[in-house]
């Protein structure tokens, strides 16, 4: 991140550095001196405002979106507690303000886009489940206390020990009821105000859902809400922070404004999932589940991230809810998020494939097909089976940890798929080839995000499987990447194949065994991508956001 003060004292640091070695007698061009640890660190990131054109809404509106993001801002403390512990404790042990600043992205320590390596003299390795459990627990001494105590493997509890040492669970509403009662209530405050009924009954299901744990009625209205035009994810969701397990929820919290024109256009493609779903290549019996039918694709600008989504790499899309309960009976709500999507295609995107991929692929490279990768991933999400066949549970539970990247991985070769099938069926105007050379250059932005992340793995692995059938090629000379188109569909067909099956048979194993054959960085690639960073291209975005940035300071 390099904000305008940042770079005020970059360049006094830099001028000082150059007038010393002037007056040591030094002759020539003074030799700049290397960035400090912390500005070396934020120079990962680039800063982009968080705005959208707010003309079309009305004062209410406008008002709600200040109280939203009142609420939505809980969720940060609420994360910090659940990703380290005590925030204040650690920002007085760090003197440089821009590691400070770096902790703050990170919500830690830990660095998330370097496979969460510590940043902090003396701080330890990131724990596997974080701050969600006690440090000093074991795999088997948890696995012995949940069989006595099931509520320990809750996505909305904490893991914690009573007095005499052994295992107890804390439900969120407890261990966050400072934040979470704040929360509630500014959703309650919005929901006075909302306009729309559907929004109005979600924002007051929700605010009772955050002091109860109890989520599913929140979702069900979240999902029944179609004519909102402003909008709120908020409360513990996705499971990426619980590396140990994949149990437990984190907090986090998007505050949103629908673009009505996108969306509309994109609504179609909803309904095509039931016909898509019988095509996917695989086994019958690995897409018998029928996806819901009131599956909605919309396209918004985001203008506040708090918690889990804002900790480091920015999420750019959503697929939600993800209680397959509800995903089974209503379907899921894909959320494309253009502003972020924008931001990082213009700043990051683009520069990074002027350096790795082929000149003669380069101009295919598009943010229609990049908007369409990534809107498929998110749709694609709801293809395929969420319960193994036979009676594992959920594929969530049976796959644990290995859950969430091999998911990603999953919505990722699906959402291509269905864009073959589209363009096939006349549904999707897009050349293919566009699609399969934007995907190569966004599988090395992902791959940036560090094997920490769940997206980075996912992303990792493909790439290992799609070059290793002849679909990605790399050219030693020139040190760039290429599609073989030829090959590329029948890679992602067996790609496909094999993760749907992995899903549908719960096989942690083969999962394990297909992410360390797959998961690791080739040493040609990671040359390649340690060279972006030496040339200045930013692996992910920051934001400055809040009320002030959208002018609403004023708003009463």
């Amino acid at each position: 991140m390099k904000s305008k003060a940042f770079g005020m004292r970059s360049a006094a640091w830099l001028a000082a550095a150059g007038l010393l070695f002037q007056a040591c007698g030094g002759g020539g061009e003074p030799k700049p001196a290397p960035p400090s640890p912390g500005e070396d660190k934020l120079s990962k990131y680039t800063t982009v405002r968080l705005t959208t054109d707010l003309d079309a809404l009305n004062e209410t509106q406008r008002k709600m979106i200040g109280i939203l993001i009142e609420a939505a801002d809980a969720m940060n403390p609420a994360f910090w507690t659940q990703a380290y512990g005590d925030r204040e404790e650690l920002m007085q042990s760090i003197s440089d303000p821009d590691l400070k600043t770096f902790a703050d992205i990170n919500y830690g320590p830990w660095d998330r886009l370097a496979e969460n390596q510590p940043f902090i003299e003396g701080v330890a390795d990131k724990p596997k489940g974080a701050n969600l459990y006690p440090s000093d627990m074991t795999v088997e001494e948890f696995e012995q206390a949940a069989e006595a105590d099931p509520s320990l493997k809750s996505l909305y509890t904490l893991v914690r020990r009573d007095e005499q040492g052994k295992l107890m669970s804390v439900p969120y509403s407890q261990a966050f009821a400072e934040h979470y009662r704040l929360a509630a209530s500014k959703l309650r405050e919005a929901a006075e105000l909302a306009q729309d009924p559907g929004l109005r009954k979600h924002l007051e299901l929700r605010a009772q859902a955050l002091l109860s744990d109890e989520y599913q009625a929140s979702d069900m209205a979240w999902m029944d809400m179609k004519n909102n035009t402003l909008d709120i994810v908020i409360g513990p969701v996705e499971t990426y922070e619980d590396q140990l397990f994949g149990y437990k929820a984190a907090n986090t919290a998007y505050v949103l404004v629908k673009d009505l024109e996108w969306s509309q256009r994109l609504g179609h493609y909803a309904g095509l999932l039931p016909e898509l779903q019988t095509q996917l290549p695989v086994e019958d019996d690995y897409k018998r589940e029928k996806p819901g039918l009131n599956s909605d694709l919309n396209a918004y600008d985001a203008v506040y991230y708090a918690g889990d989504c804002n900790a480091g790499s920015k999420t750019i899309a959503i697929n939600l809810p993800n209680d397959e309960q509800v995903q089974l009976e209503k379907g899921t709500r894909r959320l494309q998020l253009k502003n972020a999507m924008r931001a990082k295609f213009d700043k990051i995107l683009i520069p990074l494939s002027e350096e790795l991929i082929a000149g003669d692929q380069r101009p295919r490279i598009s943010f229609d097909a990049f908007f369409s990768n990534v809107m498929f991933h998110e749709v694609a999400h709801g293809l395929g089976i969420k319960n193994t066949i036979d009676g594992k549970g959920t594929v969530r539970q049976a796959l644990k940890e290995r859950a969430s990247a091999l998911e990603e991985a999953k919505a990722d070769v699906l959402g291509l798929f269905m864009v073959t099938k589209l363009i096939e069926k006349d549904e999707l105007d897009s050349d293919i080839r566009d699609n399969f050379v934007t995907f190569l250059a966004s599988i090395f932005r992902s791959i940036r995000f560090g094997a920490a992340s769940a997206h980075g793995r996912a992303n990792l692995a493909q790439f290992n499987f799609l070059s290793e059938s002849g679909a990605f090629v790399f050219d030693q000379e020139s040190g760039t990447y290429s599609v073989d188109f030829d090959r590329m569909q029948d890679g992602i067909d067996e790609l496909a194949r094999r993760i749907l099956t992995f899903q549908g048979d719960g096989d942690y194993d083969g999962v394990t065994a297909f992410m360390q054959r797959y998961g690791a960085m080739p040493a040609s690639l990671r040359s390649r991508l340690d060279g972006l960073h030496e040339i200045g291209i930013p692996v992910d975005i920051v934001f400055e956001q809040g009320p002030s940035v959208l002018g609403l300071s004023n708003v009463e």
